[in-house]
């Protein structure tokens, strides 16, 4: 099995050798960064559809807050809610920023441009929550940025995500997952189809309280989502 995968890996680099290469001219970074927000956008509206009852029970005692994206979970937030966006890519400003008049229960703040790894921006114990949704398979270093979290966090405050891993080694949704992943990699800014474990970094930080909940969506690429709740010391 493993040498079928690393023979179909092989095609895939094959076929994307233009986008490698457009990477190495160091013209692929400006491409990428510039669509990503276009398919997320498209993205959001099915992820909704089949997240909707989960993403409602999660966000709905919601306060000050810190996230970001295109606003895909606004309408999830309950009324009166003061939210900062945070995203290391700044193309997501201009359709996070329409979703703000179908959005006129939530009080926004501003957004800013910054890797979750450094909120240099975000004072300390400044907000109540922070919401990730399908962030911590791009990040570089996972520890940090929720190092970061439990800074910016308030006393008591806490850290709400969604996420998805690989599959099972046994399945075929994980073959095909390794076989897609150099492509994916790269056309989806960064993205780790493969990433395992994600909750294990959560149980390093200071986090009083774990929760944690295994759903499988009908996104065949996403097989597996952990919706975890974890509140701050």
């Amino acid at each position: 099995m493993a040498f079928t995968v690393f023979i179909l890996q092989l095609a895939v680099r094959i076929l994307s050798f233009p986008l490698y290469l457009l990477k190495f001219l160091g013209l692929w970074n400006q491409i990428s960064k510039k669509w990503f927000p276009y398919y997320m956008m498209k993205f959001s509206a099915t992820y909704n559809e089949q997240m909707a009852g989960k993403k409602q029970e999660l966000f709905s005692k919601l306060q000050d807050f810190v996230g970001s994206g295109t606003g895909t979970n606004f309408k999830f937030y309950p009324p009166g809610c003061r939210v900062t966006c945070v995203d290391p890519n700044p193309n997501f400003e201009k359709f996070l920023f329409k979703s703000i008049p179908e959005n006129r229960h939530l009080q926004f703040e501003r957004f800013l441009v910054a890797a979750g790894e450094n909120m240099h921006q975000m004072a300390d114990s400044s907000v109540n929550v922070v919401v990730c949704t399908t962030v911590l398979c791009s990040v570089e270093n996972q520890e940090q940025m929720l190092r970061e979290v439990c800074r910016v966090l308030r006393p008591g405050g806490a850290f709400f995500f969604i996420e998805h891993v690989a599959d099972k080694h046994s399945t075929w949704n994980y073959f095909w997952q390794q076989v897609v992943e150099p492509a994916w990699y790269l056309v989806f800014d960064g993205c780790n189809l493969t990433r395992e474990k994600s909750w294990k970094a959560l149980e390093r930080p200071s986090f009083s309280k774990l929760k944690l909940q295994h759903i499988q969506p009908l996104l065949s690429c996403k097989t597996q989502v952990y919706l975890v709740i974890c509140c701050h010391i």
